[in-house]
């Protein structure tokens, strides 16, 4: 099967995938490949396109856009050798789905701002859940238990919150997390084995992301700035250790310490005012 000499296009690029996935001809891994192989290279490659975002890089945003690109072209191209469903219906359905989701736009809905329209849309999503669930539809319906789970945990706690279960304020959210911290200190004094701490820890995490979400933070973000943050300062601590001929190995705490306060230092000297 030759590969078309189209232009560059999603059909093109469809073609080659084709190509690729071919028995006879084609690459033997990409040949190899399943739904369940190639799902861990779509989330990661969702993650790459952030890295570029957050990096400001629009040359790696174009090149990170075309690799997750490529994952919905393979696993379109997967379902197509099964009688599934072709690449064609995957776009049909996106498209039907935007022009049902924005009557505002393609019908007669009127909405008076963004935050008007996100309601509208929420409405839109809990009748199609509705209309496709065999069992009673659920608030919680939709939050895809794949997500990370500090994300899962801040959709999970915002549906809640639209249908009233939440916390008035904030601070009786920082008061939850206290009583959690309580909890898992009394596991830790009473020895008690592996679940039980997981299981607290959980509700504190659980906790902090419903504090996150109060304060109008994204949970996942935040901590995702806080590993950069951290991940700075340790390959600093290594710098100067190394400068000194030395690892962190073979440095004492107090040692590391020390230079840990001076990259904290440093990080706050460049932070704008």
């Amino acid at each position: 099967m030759p590969v078309s000499v189209r232009p560059a296009s999603l059909l093109h690029l469809a073609d080659i995938m084709a190509l690729l996935r071919d028995p006879a001809r084609g690459c033997p891994w990409d040949v190899e490949q399943s739904f369940a192989t190639i799902a861990p290279h779509t989330v990661e490659e969702a993650y790459e396109v952030l890295d570029a975002i957050e990096d400001g890089d629009m040359e790696a945003l174009k090149d990170e856009l075309g690799d997750l690109l490529l994952q919905v072209v393979f696993h379109a191209r997967i379902a197509e050798e099964s009688g599934i469903f072709v690449l064609e219906d995957v776009i049909a359905a996106i498209c039907d789905k935007l022009v049902r989701r924005h009557p505002h736009v393609f019908g007669e809905v009127v909405v008076a701002d963004s935050r008007d329209q996100i309601v509208n849309w929420e409405n839109v999503k809990a009748g199609e859940r509705g209309a496709e669930a065999a069992a009673p539809p659920s608030a919680l319906d939709g939050v895809a238990r794949a997500l990370p789970a500090l994300l899962r945990a801040a959709k999970l706690q915002k549906r809640a919150a639209r249908v009233g279960f939440d916390w008035a304020e904030a601070r009786q959210v920082l008061a939850k997390i206290r009583e959690e911290i309580g909890e898992v200190e009394a596991e830790i004094d009473a020895a008690a084995p592996q679940d039980r701490l997981e299981d607290e820890i959980g509700d504190v995490l659980f906790a902090v992301a419903n504090l996150a979400r109060k304060l109008d933070i994204d949970p996942e973000g935040a901590l995702r700035h806080t590993n950069e943050k951290f991940a700075r300062r340790f390959r600093f601590i290594e710098q100067a250790l190394e400068r000194q001929g030395k690892s962190p190995a073979q440095s004492s705490l107090d040692e590391m310490e020390t230079l840990w306060q001076k990259a904290k230092s440093e990080d706050l000297a460049e932070t704008p005012r």
